[in-house]
C-alpha cells in the first residue's frame, strides 16, 4: 500500500465514516475476546486509523497501542488513558514488546496486495504475540467478490462545516484477486462554497479461507474461528467481510 494512501483522505475520514457503527463493532470484538477467554490485557492494533476502535476498547479496560501508517491520522487520534498510537509500518515494526492480541480491522489485511507484504504482516503479528495470543482481523472474501462484483458507488455525508460527495469506481483484476478502488472526493466548504477535489487509489485484495489458513500455518498460527464480521454467521458467497481468529502456537 502506498504511503500516500489515506494522507489526503484522512482530512475527511471521520466525516465519511460518521455512519460507521464503531461501538457495535467493538462490542462484537469484545464478545470474540470473551469467547476466547481474553477479558483483559494488552492489544496491538494494526492500522489504528484515528483511534476510534482503540479508545472504545480502552474504555472497557484493555490497554491498546495502535500502529498507523498515516501520520495525518495519528495526528487526528486522541490519545488518552489506555490508548496510545504511533506512526509505523505494520510490515516491519519492532516494538520489543509482546501482546495478548493483535487486532486489525476495516480490511487492513486486504490492503496487503503482495505476497511479500502479506507475509510480513503475519510475521509482525506472530513476533508481537505471547504464546497462545490471538491475531484477529477481517478481510474481503473472494466468493462474495466474485458473485457480487463491485460497482460504482456514491456516498454523501455532511456536517455543519463540510459537505462531501465520494465516488468509488472499482477496477477488477480477476487473476490477481484484487480490486483497485479509485476514489474521487468533492469536499465543499459550506460557508464559502469552495470545493476541494481529491483523488486516491485504494488497491484491495480478497482472500479465500483456504488461502488465509495456509498463510497462518506457515507463520505458526492455527485457525480457531472464522465467521461473518459482526453477525457471527457462517461465511457464504454473500459475505463480503469475514473475520478470522488465529492463535499463536
Amino acid at each position: 500500500m502506498s504511503t500516500e494512501v489515506f494522507n489526503a483522505y484522512s482530512r475527511y475520514y471521520d466525516l465519511l465514516y460518521l455512519d460507521k457503527n464503531y461501538s457495535g463493532e467493538v462490542d462484537y470484538i469484545k464478545s470474540l475476546l470473551r469467547r476466547h477467554s481474553v477479558t483483559q490485557g494488552e492489544i496491538l492494533e494494526f492500522g489504528s486509523g484515528t483511534g476510534k476502535h482503540g479508545r472504545l476498547l480502552a474504555e472497557d479496560g484493555y490497554t491498546v497501542h495502535g500502529i498507523e501508517r498515516s501520520a495525518e491520522m495519528v495526528g487526528l487520534a486522541k490519545q488518552e488513558r489506555g490508548f496510545t498510537c504511533e506512526v509505523g509500518d505494520i510490515c516491519n515494526i519492532q516494538l520489543n514488546r509482546n501482546f495478548d492480541v493483535v487486532l486489525s480491522l476495516f480490511h487492513v489485511v486486504s490492503y496487503q496486495i503482495t505476497n511479500a507484504n502479506l507475509n510480513a504482516v503475519f510475521d509482525s503479528a506472530v513476533q508481537h504475540l505471547r504464546s497462545g495470543g490471538l491475531f484477529i482481523f477481517d478481510f474481503w472474501y473472494t466468493p462474495a467478490v466474485f458473485l457480487n462484483k463491485p460497482s460504482v458507488r456514491v456516498k454523501r455525508m455532511a456536517d455543519k462545516d463540510i459537505e462531501i460527495v465520494r465516488i468509488a469506481e472499482p477496477t477488477i483484476h480477476i487473476n490477481e484477486n484484487r480490486v483497485d478502488v479509485g476514489y474521487t472526493i468533492f469536499a465543499t466548504d459550506r460557508s464559502t462554497g469552495k470545493v476541494e477535489t481529491l483523488e486516491e487509489m485504494h488497491p484491495m485484495r480478497h482472500f479465500s479461507l483456504l488461502e488465509i489458513e495456509l498463510v497462518a500455518i506457515q507463520h505458526g498460527f492455527k485457525v480457531i474461528g472464522s465467521e461473518e464480521f459482526l453477525s457471527g454467521s457462517k461465511p457464504s458467497e454473500h459475505t463480503w467481510g469475514v473475520c478470522v481468529i488465529l492463535e499463536k502456537e
